[in-house]
């Protein structure tokens, strides 16, 4: 094992709590709406569902300004993120920050969701399909700190990403394209996972 792969398990060992990658909200639907709507989480928001599934961030012809290098939301995808925005609308889940990253599916997600977001950097890709160890930790380092930090009282913050910067942060591959996972931040780079729910779900969560 290198030493930036036993780097990187060690970050995730020391920042990840409790990991509970099995967890659905749906299984405990009246307790988990009860604490979402008290505030202090961080819900990661992996975005919807896109039109094809490529690794973009590793193409010379990314432009980050421009859409049409990217992959790009499917009908699906918009409906998926108007659903999400609604259901955490009308379940009284207070939102007070949306942070995105830079890509077009992200951004869009945060748009059609809340159509409220700043983007951060920090959720962006590197440029690797199949990353080396350095770059996976470079990951970690970038968004431990976005899980960690504990957001202001009686809200929850809500990031939207990509799949690899938060495997790498916390062990866990967020699928489907839209899963949400809420964190318990405990600050100073330390959080728990605590639980998921699927991009379709959350209108089930809205009728129970």
């Amino acid at each position: 094992m290198t030493f930036w792969k036993i780097h990187s398990a060690l970050l995730i060992a020391l920042s990840v709590q409790g990991a509970s990658a099995q967890t659905n909200v749906l299984d405990r639907p009246s307790p988990w709406l009860s604490s979402l709507q008290q505030g202090g989480y961080v819900l990661y928001l992996r975005h919807t569902e896109t039109k094809k599934d490529w690794a973009d961030q590793a193409s010379p012809n990314l432009d980050l300004n421009d859409c049409a290098t990217q992959r790009q939301l499917s009908e699906r995808g918009v409906s998926q993120a108007v659903q999400i925005g609604y259901a955490i609308e009308t379940l009284g889940i207070p939102v007070k920050t949306v942070l995105s990253s830079d890509y077009c599916r992200a951004k869009d997600t945060a748009h059609h969701a809340f159509r409220r977001y700043t983007t951060d950097s920090r959720l962006n890709f590197l440029p690797c399909e199949e990353c080396s160890d350095l770059q996976s930790a470079t990951y970690a380092l970038r968004v431990r700190p976005l899980l960690s930090t504990i957001p202001q009282a009686g809200s929850n913050t809500v990031l939207v990403g990509h799949d690899d910067p938060f495997e790498a942060a916390t062990g866990i591959y967020p699928e489907p394209m839209g899963v949400t996972y809420i964190i318990q931040p405990l600050g100073s780079g330390k959080f728990e996972v605590k639980a998921f729910i699927n991009p379709d779900d959350w209108q089930q969560l809205n009728l129970k």
